[in-house]
C-alpha cells in the first residue's frame, strides 16, 4: 500500500463506524463508474416495496445479530 494511502486507510479507521459508512458512500459515488440506470431504478424500486411492507407490517425485520449468525457463523465451523 502507498502511504499516503495507508495514512488515509490509519486515519479513517479511527472513525466510528457512523462516520467509515458516510465516507465510504462519499469515495464510491466519487467514482466515475458507468453504471446501468435500468438496475439503478429496479433497487431503488424494489427498495421502496420493501419499506412499504416493513411499514405496513406485512413483514418484520430480523437484527443485523441474528443475520450475522446465521451468514457468518456456520463457516466458521
Amino acid at each position: 500500500m502507498v502511504t499516503a494511502t495507508k495514512e488515509l486507510y490509519e486515519r479513517a479507521m479511527s472513525l466510528n463506524d457512523e462516520e467509515r459508512a458516510e465516507l465510504v458512500g462519499l469515495l464510491l459515488e466519487s467514482l466515475d463508474i458507468v453504471g446501468d440506470d435500468g438496475v439503478e431504478a429496479a433497487w431503488l424500486k424494489e427498495i421502496e416495496r420493501r419499506v412499504t411492507e416493513l411499514d405496513a407490517g406485512a413483514v418484520k425485520s430480523v437484527p443485523w445479530t441474528e443475520v450475522r449468525a446465521r451468514v457468518f457463523e456456520p463457516r466458521a465451523r
